[in-house]
């Protein structure tokens, strides 16, 4: 053999065996994706604490009375020592997750071919039908004299997501008649008859009607933000998927609980057998873990909070939009 030809094949070697080592190497990111990013998560939300503690140290210091001085730090370390407690439960709960969900990359295959009719939402569980109003109310406990009225409304607007046109619903929730939540979000239905949720916008007001907090606010297809299934065509009996992925920010996953539940609800008939329950929760909230009931042909009739709120359906409008 030539020295050239030697050379040759010896950089021919190299390239190969530096792709494989790379192939090797990517598989073992797929493997441990699930893993990676709960990890990350987890350093993010540490600094985020620590972060927040010498903040709030830094005008502890900036205190005359020593008094007020000395309660504010010891306040700042208790708060400080709270969320990271709250951090290690939301790894734990990401990592329930990876475990159910597996190591792979969360990243579902959106292709608008496969949503032909996106915005024919007739899933018998999660109907959308432009022009419809689904009103839910009831009661607050955390608040003196608490009643909640919530109105989603299925509007004739569109929006086009990741290539694939998404009806928009206009999500509006008043407190005593206040509004304290205002929020737009947008759901298509692929061929098979699974609703995919695409985004939302949400807006938290105060009492004045100003915005005060856009968190959970996420768009599929940026910075990251992943769709997720918001209703199976075919609900089974521990079915567990992400309804929404953008870390830190919209993590919620859904688990089918029951297929034979019975619920009661001011709506006519008012008691309902055979209904779908799914289990929702999210790793960014730690303890908000929240049953929905759905029944075939209504859709969901019925939220149970964590400290056991119920927002009931009572009426459904179908000229309000």
């Amino acid at each position: 053999m030539t020295e050239h030809r030697w050379r040759t094949s010896a950089a021919a070697l190299a390239f190969a065996t530096a792709a494989s080592l790379g192939s090797h190497v990517d598989a073992a990111r797929a493997r441990n994706s699930c893993k990676a990013t709960a990890e990350r998560g987890l350093r993010s939300c540490k600094a985020a604490a620590q972060g927040d503690k010498w903040l709030a140290l830094g005008k502890c210091a900036n205190l005359s009375d020593p008094t007020a001085k000395d309660a504010c730090d010891k306040q700042a370390v208790a708060d400080a020592t709270d969320a990271l407690k709250s951090c290690k439960e939301q790894d734990g709960l990401r990592q329930m997750v990876c475990k159910r969900l597996g190591q792979a990359p969360y990243a579902p295959a959106i292709a608008p071919a496969n949503f032909s009719h996106s915005t024919t939402i007739d899933n018998p569980y999660f109907p959308l039908p432009p022009g419809m109003t689904f009103i839910y109310e009831g009661t607050v406990t955390d608040t003196p004299g608490g009643f909640e009225h919530d109105e989603f409304i299925v509007t004739h607007a569109t929006r086009v997501i990741l290539g694939v046109t998404c009806v928009e619903v206009h999500d509006i929730r008043l407190l005593n008649g206040l509004l304290v939540e205002d929020t737009r979000d947008w759901f298509a239905q692929d061929d098979a008859g699974n609703v995919w949720y695409f985004g939302e916008n949400t807006t938290l007001v105060d009492e004045r009607g100003l915005p005060i907090d856009l968190s959970g606010t996420w768009t599929g297809g940026v910075d990251g933000a992943q769709p997720g299934l918001v209703m199976e065509a075919h609900p089974a009996l521990g079915d567990f998927y992400r309804q929404e992925f953008l870390l830190g920010e919209a993590e919620d996953v859904a688990e089918v609980s029951s297929l034979t539940d019975t619920v009661t609800v001011p709506f006519p008939p008012g008691t309902f057998t055979n209904c779908l329950k799914t289990t929702e929760s999210t790793p960014v909230e730690p303890g908000d873990v929240s049953p929905k009931y759905y029944f075939a042909g209504v859709g969901n009739l019925l939220t149970v909070e964590p400290n056991g709120d119920r927002s009931e359906l009572i009426r459904i409008d179908p000229n309000m939009e």
